[in-house]
């Protein structure tokens, strides 16, 4: 399982940074929405993309864990 974790947020609240805590890999907002909607990262089993008023929100996909919701 891949954990991401939100590293940076701009000052409105909206992370905008995260680093995959496995492998220290570091991603911008576009390339992690990026690979969720490929469809085909390791990233699209755990995470979905919220549309909202802020643009294109990753998000932690439902489970009976909290330990593993998106930082």
């Amino acid at each position: 399982m891949a954990i991401v974790k939100a590293i940076h947020q701009t000052q409105t609240g909206k992370n905008d940074l995260f680093v995959n805590t496995g492998n220290h890999h570091t991603m911008t907002l576009n390339e992690f929405v990026k690979k969720i909607e490929s469809g085909t990262s390791v990233y699209s089993e755990n995470y979905y993309i919220k549309h909202d008023s802020s643009g294109k929100t990753p998000v932690s996909k439902p489970d009976k864990s909290t330990s593993n919701n998106l930082e």
